[in-house]
């Protein structure tokens, strides 16, 4: 039977017992529940937006979402999102999902971090996104009652300190592959937490190439 939190069921399928079961034997226990967070303020997102959304596959994304920060999912040269989204299409390959599915979640994971593009998408990729961005940054707090913060907090704790925790996250994700930062977020993250790290710069590229002019 499906655990109901803050008005939103839990997908309890055999899929979603698995990627549960997954991700909290890989992830530490503050991305395991950020990862439940995410799923649950998305879902309260779309309810309030209007949009229908297929719950699992929403699950999927917001669950495998963070993976890429991890072993054996953390690839040498590729962005943790990437990462991330491709242990996820292999993880419904292997399960035989329809291809147009995997690469909703594909993208969701992808763009998660990449303002102003997910909310334009299906709405799989926008919500996963949706609730990162409520979850990490505090977006539209205000939208989401006391009571809906309350009981997802309450199933899935914030713990002390989230905030520094999930910032020591990316930056641990990141920090031995500092190029897979270049005009994304994670060179804030990297930027503030690794003293030895040089922020690319996208200007500097265009005017140092081989071009003459």
């Amino acid at each position: 039977m499906s655990k109901i939190i803050a008005g939103i069921a839990v997908p309890d399928s055999q899929l979603a017992r698995e990627v549960d079961q997954l991700v909290r034997d890989t992830e530490t226990e503050l991305l395991y529940h950020h990862s439940n967070r995410v799923f649950l303020f998305g879902a309260l997102a779309g309810q309030r937006k209007g949009l229908e959304v297929d719950s699992e596959l929403l699950y999927v994304g917001a669950m495998f979402h963070d993976m890429g920060l991890q072993a054996p999912y953390a690839s040498q040269d590729e962005r943790f999102e990437v990462d991330g989204a491709n242990a996820a299409a292999d993880f419904l390959r292997s399960r035989h999902l329809d291809e147009r599915d995997i690469d909703d979640v594909w993208d969701s994971i992808a763009l998660h971090t990449t303002p102003g593009i997910p909310k334009h998408k299906r709405p799989v990729v926008a919500l996963v996104t949706a609730g990162v961005e409520m979850d990490v940054l505090g977006l539209d707090f205000d939208a989401f009652s006391a009571v809906q913060r309350h009981e997802v907090c309450a199933c899935h704790p914030r713990g002390h300190d989230f905030k520094n925790g999930i910032i020591d996250a990316f930056a641990k994700g990141t920090i031995d592959k500092p190029d897979t930062t270049f005009g994304n977020v994670k060179a804030d993250v990297l930027e503030l937490r690794d003293p030895r790290y040089k922020r690319g710069n996208f200007c500097s590229v265009i005017l140092g190439s081989k071009w003459e002019e």
